[in-house]
């Protein structure tokens, strides 16, 4: 047995109930900021354990934030029907069915239903007092995030210069019929493409922010849906140039609007953000640094105090998941193989085959430090090849405060779309 395996024989902590995800909540202390990861996009386990993880931070250490890795337009659906902000009354699935941009897995499930079904009965609890809010903090909805803004603009200030501004950007990104890829390609060939309009419409908003101040939070609605619009034509204008860049602009998107919404609510404000490993894992402690990319992980950890920020990453060796074999196709079950030998997942198989988690502290981060390989499973996954392009140089014990493994895990449950 080699001296990782040992180390992890030696500070593992059985999982087998979720009693025993205590020490990972009072490692997490008085962090303001816990970041949940997960391995893949469709995988069961890593919802259902960041749910329980989330409702205990909320009832024992106040949390009242989560922000996740999707749209700030369908995410506010959400929202605004935990906070009963929403004047007819919705079944939970149909709200998740707001998530309809592919891969529309990723939050429309049954696994992210149960939840939002235990946030809304928590919020009505707490009548109004401690009411938590659940954020999209994703780049991609530009064309949707602008409809937000001139819907909101039209009904509430019809004659207002930010509708004007907000109808000129909309104008501007017309031509490219709400795809994105065409606009990319086409900004090549644009001096500035729609950045003046966009650019504009955030900041005419700033200015007159205290105009929308509203009890359902539709000032920081507009706001952020403008800010996304800005963000999104950066990423879609760097998508063409280099990965790296356009990785870099969606990440610090991410952020920009972590923090906008976390001001919104006070100095006290907690938040929990569920997102991809690949997001919350510290990228200085990856390959990715080589790149020149940073990620949400990284970047929090530079502008909070070290114990204001704790990141918990997942993994498992094998199972199912949920994913699809190229861009935009039909999601189908796939298996996920054994993991790979010299990898993180074949390490922690190796060290016992049962679920278990670890805590990295200032006493043993150095024993997890050597450089592996870490699986890491998209939207679009073949597991013939993954050998080639699915493990992520890592230093485990800098990269994350705490590792979640299950040995074996099962793919999630979609909630079927029209158009799947």
């Amino acid at each position: 047995m080699n001296s990782l395996e040992q180390s992890i024989k030696k500070y593992a902590i059985p999982f087998e109930t979720q009693d025993d995800l205590t020490p990972i909540i009072e490692a997490i202390g008085e962090a303001k900021i816990v970041l949940l990861g997960e391995a893949s996009h469709g995988t069961s386990e890593f919802y259902s354990i960041r749910a329980e993880l989330s409702k205990r931070l909320i009832e024992e250490k106040g949390f009242t934030v989560i922000a996740v890795e999707g749209d700030w337009p369908s995410s506010q659906q959400v929202n605004r029907y935990i906070k009963g902000y929403l004047e007819e009354k919705e079944d939970v699935k149909d709200v998740l069915k707001a998530f309809n941009r592919w891969p529309t897995w990723m939050w429309a499930n049954e696994e992210i239903a149960d939840f939002i079904t235990w946030l809304k009965r928590h919020n009505t609890k707490s009548g109004g007092g401690q009411n938590v809010g659940f954020y999209g903090i994703d780049v991609y909805s530009l064309w949707e995030s602008l409809d937000e803004v001139i819907t909101y603009l039209s009904k509430t200030d019809p004659e207002s210069e930010d509708l004007e501004l907000a109808r000129k950007a909309f104008a501007c990104f017309e031509p490219f019929n709400r795809h994105p890829e065409t606009y990319a390609m086409s900004s090549v060939n644009i001096s500035e493409a729609c950045i003046d309009e966009v650019t504009k419409l955030l900041k005419s908003i700033r200015v007159h922010e205290d105009n929308y101040n509203d009890v359902q939070e539709a000032d920081l609605n507009l706001k952020i849906n403008a800010m996304v619009a800005q963000n999104a034509e950066e990423y879609y204008r760097a998508m063409v140039r280099s990965d790296d860049i356009s990785w870099n602009v969606r990440d610090e998107h991410m952020v920009e609007v972590i923090n906008e919404v976390m001001d919104y609510h006070g100095n006290n404000a907690k938040i929990i953000i569920w997102e991809h490993n690949t997001h919350i894992g510290d990228a200085s402690a990856t390959d990715m640094e080589a790149a020149g990319m940073v990620n949400v992980g990284q970047i929090l950890r530079l502008q909070n105090r070290k114990e204001n920020v704790f990141a918990v990453g997942f993994g498992t060796y094998k199972g199912t998941v949920i994913a699809a074999d190229q861009w935009a196709n039909p999601y189908e079950m796939m298996v996920v193989p054994p993991a790979m030998k010299k990898s993180w997942e074949y390490a922690m198989h190796a060290a016992g085959e049962f679920n278990k988690l670890l805590i990295f502290d200032d006493d043993n981060r150095h024993l997890f430090d050597e450089w592996i390989g870490h699986r890491a499973i998209g939207v679009v996954y073949n597991p013939e090849f993954e050998a080639y392009g699915n493990y992520v140089p890592s230093k485990m014990g800098s990269r994350y405060d705490a590792f979640i493994y299950l040995d074996e895990t099962k793919a999630l449950t979609p909630i079927e779309h029209d158009n799947p």
